[in-house]
């Protein structure tokens, strides 16, 4: 009988977490630096609601994080780069005055795939957006699968082919199934990534709570998403 798998539990980051962070991005992004500890412990600094982790229980081992800031959007060029909207991946841009919540990072051990812990953290980085009253949730949505389809799809109309069903990407599909929208994309957002070269569709989720009609991002009507890709 194969044995029950330990409990996971979302929670607020905590200065324990940070050992057990940066393991976690050596595994999910081995070619790629992980956030240091004094990133991490900025993040805590300026913004301590924004940041979350998963943990098993009872050995709180981490298995899952989500970091997040607050920026006034149009202070930014659309087409800025993950290190300019993260003010270099320490978030002392974080800006409470701001209504838009930046997703700076969600990340999962592959172990730990398929058991709801990025739906988990998602609804709870909804959650943080609602009780501070903000507009939205944007972010840069790395495009994971793009290097597989370089050779023949320019990234926009790899972004078409998801939002149409034609193709699934593992990053962008999944955000798209959690209610955000596409409303451009981006080159250069991640610098010396190997699976979206450099690519990121930018995404938005309006909080009901408080958006109009009007607080949509002014988006081409292509990248309307169809019932084919949920």
């Amino acid at each position: 009988m194969k044995p029950r798998p330990s409990p996971v539990v979302i929670r607020p980051t905590e200065p324990r977490d940070a050992a057990g962070i940066i393991g976690l991005c050596r595994v999910v992004y081995p070619e790629s630096l992980p956030w240091s500890d004094a990133q991490l412990a900025s993040h805590l600094e300026v913004f301590p609601e924004g940041q979350l982790v998963a943990v098993t229980e009872p050995n709180e081992r981490v298995v899952g994080m989500a970091a997040s800031l607050i920026v006034c959007w149009d202070e930014y060029d659309p087409a800025a780069t993950w290190r300019s909207f993260t003010g270099a991946g320490t978030f002392r841009n974080h800006d409470p005055m701001g209504r838009t919540l930046y997703g700076a990072e969600v990340m999962v051990h592959p172990e730990m795939q398929r058991r709801r812990i990025g739906r988990r953290l998602y609804a709870a980085r909804r959650g943080i957006a609602q009780r501070s009253g903000l507009l939205r949730i944007r972010a840069g949505a790395r495009l994971r699968g793009y290097h597989r389809h370089a050779d023949r799809l320019g990234p926009e109309e790899y972004v078409l082919n998801i939002l149409h069903g034609r193709l699934k990407d593992p990053t962008l599909s999944f955000q798209l199934r959690e209610g955000f929208q596409v409303f451009g994309v981006v080159q250069g957002y991640l610098g010396r990534d190997p699976e979206s070269l450099g690519y990121a569709a930018l995404i938005e989720w309006l909080n009901p709570e408080v958006a109009r009609p009007e607080d949509s991002a002014a988006r081409d009507p292509r990248w309307d998403a169809t019932p084919g890709v949920f």
